[in-house]
């Protein structure tokens, strides 16, 4: 089955992914302001402020651009399950910036959590964000009128990325490979599972949501899977070459933790390349599965060609 749309420009990409992150800061705000009566004291605190961050909200805003072009409802539609996953992926920078982690001091332009805060508050404020993710999915679901089933699919793919065999085991793996620096192949599994699972769970969320049959849902794992890597190899090369300033967190922290990434193994050209090769790989699986999207195309390139 093929999708026709209607041919978006670059331009329209960007006003695309703008108006994906209102919606979705629309939508976390609602929430803050109910977790903030719901938890009293400084863990409801935490929370609102790690979900309130600027942030690109991209892995929302992908999920909505398959909703959109696979199935006849509006982004709209979505933004609360999109806004579950980014619930997640938020909770995993709070832990990702931890002194046991990266200990990072800046995020979204910020301080991150546990400085703005505590350690302790930024622990629980994180572990905290995993039920509320489901209770945000649950409440999106309900306002998309989806059955039980399409409920349980969604919530199976959100938090299956976001364990042990995805985003948390490739975190795991990051850290162990400090210790003994991976190989190309090995550094590929590790971000396909720390970036690329949720990226990869956005696209297909949006998919399931949109009712697509089985050979569309095939070609956006792809599609999906190979953006995220595509986005992470981005963020190696963005850490080496970019400024705090533009990026919003701390720049140059690979190197400063002699982090072994596409840049250190490849060089900062060649991994541009590899991200590039990515993005069309990501276009190759739409193409065969008969997907003909110009606003996934343009998101999968816009995904290489960003500057924060």
């Amino acid at each position: 089955m093929t999708h026709q749309v209607v041919t978006t420009s670059r331009t329209d990409v960007r006003a695309f992914l703008a108006e994906a992150r209102d919606l979705t800061n629309e939508v976390l705000g609602l929430w803050c302001r109910r977790v903030q009566e719901e938890i009293p004291g400084p863990v409801g605190e935490a929370i609102a402020y790690s979900l309130s961050a600027p942030g690109k909200r991209i892995r929302p805003a992908l999920l909505m651009a398959v909703y959109r072009e696979l199935g006849s409802g509006t982004m709209q539609d979505v933004a609360e399950i999109g806004a579950a996953v980014e619930v997640v992926h938020t909770y995993s920078l709070v832990h990702d910036d931890l002194p046991c982690m990266d200990n990072d001091d800046l995020r979204r332009g910020r301080p991150t959590t546990h400085r703005k805060f505590d350690v302790a508050t930024a622990v629980e404020a994180g572990i905290d964000m995993v039920p509320l993710a489901g209770r945000v999915l649950a409440a999106g679901c309900r306002r998309l009128g989806v059955s039980q089933d399409v409920l349980r699919q969604l919530g199976t793919e959100l938090f299956q990325a976001a364990g042990a065999a995805g985003m948390i085991g490739g975190q795991v793996l990051d850290l162990e490979a400090v210790a003994r620096p991976p190989s190309l192949d090995e550094l590929r599994d590790i971000h396909s599972r720390k970036t690329g699972a949720l990226m990869t769970a956005s696209a297909v969320m949006g998919a399931r949501a949109a009712g697509a049959a089985e050979p569309d849902l095939a070609a956006i794992r792809g599609y999906g899977g190979e953006v995220g890597m595509a986005f992470q190899i981005a963020d190696d090369v963005l850490d080496a070459t970019a400024t705090s300033q533009e990026l919003g967190k701390t720049a140059g922290k690979d190197a400063l933790q002699q982090k072994t990434t596409y840049v250190t193994l490849l060089g900062a050209e060649a991994a541009m390349d590899e991200a590039a090769a990515s993005a069309r790989r990501a276009i190759a699986h739409l193409r065969v599965g008969g997907i003909d999207s110009p606003l996934l195309t343009g998101l999968a390139n816009f995904i290489v060609t960003r500057r924060s």
